[in-house]
C-alpha cells in the first residue's frame, strides 16, 4: 500500500470518527432534553449577535399553559400533530400540488419539524439544513413524547423581537402570565407565529385578527388536544380517514 493510500485511509477513519462522534452527541443531547429544558437555542444566539436582541426566555411547564394555546397551535400549525411520526406526508403532497399549480407558496412543516429547527439548527432554507431537520425530527419523535414536543415547541418558538415562548409573549404583549391568557389572546399569539417580528398580538392588524378568528374556529372543530393514549388513537384514526380520502380524490 502506497503512502498516499495509507494517508487516504487515515483520512477516512478520522472523518468517520468525527461523523460517529457527532451522531452520538446529537443522540445524547436529544435524550438529555427529555428531562432538561434547552438553556438556549441557535436562533436566540443568532438574533442576539446579528440583531442585538435581548433573550427574553421564561420557561413554563405545559401543565401551566392554557389549553387554548395548545389547541390553537395545533389548529394553526399541524392539525394531525398527534397522529403522524414527525412528517405529515399528506400535507407535503398537498403543498407540492398547490405549488405546482402556481398558487401561493405553501409549506408543510409539522410542529415536530419546527421544534427540531428551533432547538438544534440554524435558520436557512438550504437543502443541507432541511436534511438535518429531518434527522433531528426523527430523533425527537423517537425519544420524546408528543407532550414533550409540544412543551418544548411552545417554550422556544420565536414570538417577537427577543421574545421566545408563550410565557414571555404573554408577559410582553398582555402583561400577564401565560396561564391567565384568554382564548382570544392565545389565538392572537399563535396567529403571529409565521411572522413574529412584524406582527403584534397586542395591537393586531385586520389581517392578524381575521387569522386569529380563523384559528379559533378550527380549534373548536378539532377539540381540546390531550396526550393520553385514547385521544392519540382517535386522532390517528381521523388521520387515516383523511389520508384515504385524499388518495381517493386523486384517482
Amino acid at each position: 500500500m502506497s503512502k498516499k493510500e495509507v494517508n487516504l485511509k487515515k483520512g477516512f477513519k478520522i472523518i468517520g470518527a468525527i461523523v460517529l462522534g457527532l451522531v452520538l452527541l446529537s443522540v445524547i443531547i436529544t435524550i438529555l432534553y427529555i428531562w432538561v429544558n434547552p438553556p438556549v437555542t441557535p436562533l436566540m444566539l443568532n438574533r442576539k449577535i446579528e440583531k442585538g436582541y435581548t433573550i427574553n426566555y421564561d420557561w413554563i411547564d405545559i401543565e401551566k399553559m392554557p389549553q387554548s394555546v395548545i389547541d390553537c397551535a395545533v389548529a394553526a400549525e399541524d392539525n394531525f400533530f398527534l397522529a403522524h411520526n414527525g412528517i405529515d406526508f399528506g400535507a407535503v403532497e398537498k403543498a407540492v400540488d398547490m405549488n405546482r399549480q402556481g398558487k401561493k407558496l405553501h409549506g408543510a412543516s409539522t410542529i415536530t419539524q419546527q421544534t427540531a429547527k428551533n432547538v438544534f439548527l440554524w435558520q436557512s432554507r438550504t437543502w443541507v439544513r432541511k436534511g438535518f431537520e429531518v434527522y433531528f425530527t426523527f430523533l425527537i419523535e423517537t425519544f420524546w413524547s408528543k407532550k414533550r414536543i409540544m412543551e418544548v415547541y411552545l417554550n422556544v418558538i420565536e414570538m417577537g423581537k427577543g421574545i421566545y415562548g408563550v410565557q414571555a409573549a404573554a408577559q410582553h404583549h398582555f402583561h400577564k402570565d401565560a396561564k391567565a391568557l384568554t382564548p382570544a389572546q392565545s389565538a392572537l399569539i399563535v396567529a403571529s407565529f409565521p411572522a413574529p417580528l412584524s406582527r403584534n398580538p397586542k395591537n393586531p392588524s385586520n389581517y392578524l385578527q381575521k387569522r386569529a378568528n380563523f384559528i379559533s374556529s378550527i380549534a373548536k372543530k378539532i377539540g381540546n388536544i390531550k396526550f393520553d393514549k385514547k385521544s392519540i388513537k382517535a386522532v390517528e384514526e381521523r388521520y387515516s380517514r383523511h389520508r384515504a380520502k385524499m388518495k381517493k380524490g386523486k384517482k
